[in-house]
């Protein structure tokens, strides 16, 4: 076979159509860009002895995609190529809906990986975490499976069921779980008062308006009372939409840079920036971040820790400091490909480092101490009444979380401290009486 003929028509045309081969005519412009024919004319000779030799006649197209799915599946765990259906998929995720079990995974040696379950979903419901390893799918072995083919085995009608083999690091044998499929609604961000005057955000996943809905669930905390304290919660919180990261960091940022991103590609070095404007107008802020905050989740961690913000708690981030481009190669067909590094405002990489938190506080189960027989002053009989008619404080909403979320009631103690301190900066100092007597 000559530098330029091939064993049937069909393989040369798609090498031309996916950029392997040069066009006729068109030169190579330098030893850089020349492409390795002794290499291609191997492909072609495999590719025509899978043809001809294989035990089932396969069509050459099918073929093709094997070939394509086995290239971008070797370069790391978020490039991918999308069939029509994965490309749907990839539409809806960012809208927000989809019928399935609620689960963002990844691969990772060869094994698929939950990133994060979603918030409300049949696998956050049944205890499914992040880090654990899908060993089976309805008795198949998830190994040797690309990443698309097992989520189009997840995804199915709702109300059906998948039983999955799950390994979970730590965990000496692997266990069983059945999961019935449901429409997955991903409520993007949701917000309440954990106390009077200090709020909180849960953002689950970026989408194509969680920057708008951030704003406007601030908005309404700080219409409904002043805000002494902000929680940000980022805990499971998979990324998504780069854009929407943008967004919600600049809404506590003025005009100061949010991440920036470095490619091969002259267009992939992009500088986003914040609007001018803080529009929480200062409150003292803690993120939450932990294993399963990734990308965009990173992106907002790292800009507010690095402008000085916010205090990031929690533990370790998942450390995808990656930017993927999806390059449509046909109608139909489509190629998600890393085409980036993206970087803190302070130039860190967070790729496969992930945001260390500022106060590290692990997801533990705290049992408090009873109290409630406790005797004090207030339970004696013929006590003395308070002076200024004060009463012993009556149980407040949160006293219950450091039971159920050890995590938050960190953040908020945290946010109870800054407020008492910076009340105390700016109040007279306290001066006892002084006795004039000469006495």
């Amino acid at each position: 076979m000559n530098r330029t003929s091939f064993p049937f028509p069909g393989l040369r045309a798609a090498l031309l159509v996916f950029g392997l081969i040069a066009q006729p005519g068109v030169a190579q412009e330098n030893e850089e860009g020349r492409l390795p024919l002794d290499e291609l004319r191997t492909f072609a000779d495999v590719f025509n002895q899978i043809r001809i030799g294989y035990v089932e006649e396969i069509d050459d197209s099918a073929l093709l995609e094997y070939a394509i799915q086995g290239m971008l599946m070797n370069l790391d765990p978020h490039s991918a190529y999308l069939t029509k259906d994965a490309f749907e998929d990839l539409q809806t995720n960012t809208s927000g809906e989809f019928s399935g079990l609620g689960l963002e995974v990844g691969m990772e040696d060869g094994y698929v990986t939950v990133v994060a379950p979603i918030d409300g979903s049949p696998a956050a419901e049944a205890g499914l975490m992040t880090g654990d390893v899908i060993l089976q799918l309805d008795g198949k072995p998830v190994k040797g499976m690309s990443l698309n083919e097992a989520i189009e085995l997840m995804r199915g009608p709702k109300g059906s069921t998948l039983e999955l083999q799950i390994g979970r690091p730590g965990d000496p044998q692997p266990f069983d779980i059945t999961l019935t499929r449901d429409t997955i609604t991903v409520a993007s961000v949701r917000e309440r008062f954990l106390e009077p005057g200090y709020g909180y955000i849960r953002v689950a996943q970026f989408q194509n308006r969680t920057g708008r809905d951030v704003s406007a669930a601030l908005k309404r905390l700080m219409e409904e009372e002043q805000l002494k304290g902000l929680v940000l919660d980022l805990r499971n919180n998979p990324g998504g939409v780069l854009g929407a990261s943008v967004d919600v960091a600049g809404l506590f940022l003025d005009g100061e840079l949010v991440v920036y991103t470095e490619g091969r590609l002259s267009n992939s070095d992009m500088r986003y920036s914040a609007e001018p404007g803080d529009a929480s107008d200062g409150t003292p802020i803690v993120v939450l971040i932990n294993g399963g905050s990734a990308s965009a989740s990173e992106i907002v961690a790292g800009a507010l820790q690095d402008h000085g913000r916010a205090v990031i708690m929690g533990t370790d981030s998942f450390g995808k400091g990656s930017v993927q481009t999806v390059m449509p190669i046909s109608e139909s067909r489509a190629v998600k490909l890393t085409t980036a590094l993206y970087f803190t405002p302070g130039g860190r990489s967070i790729q496969a480092a992930g945001i260390a938190p500022d106060i590290i506080v692990e997801r533990a189960q705290v049992t408090a101490y009873d109290t409630s027989r406790q005797l004090s002053e207030a339970d004696l009989s013929r006590r003395l009444d308070n002076v200024n008619g004060d009463k012993r404080r009556a149980p407040r909403a949160s006293d219950g979380l450091l039971g159920t979320d050890n995590q938050l009631y960190e953040a908020l103690t945290l946010l109870k401290g800054v407020n008492i301190l910076g009340m105390r900066e700016r109040r007279p100092a306290a001066t006892a009486p002084v006795d004039s007597s000469d006495g």
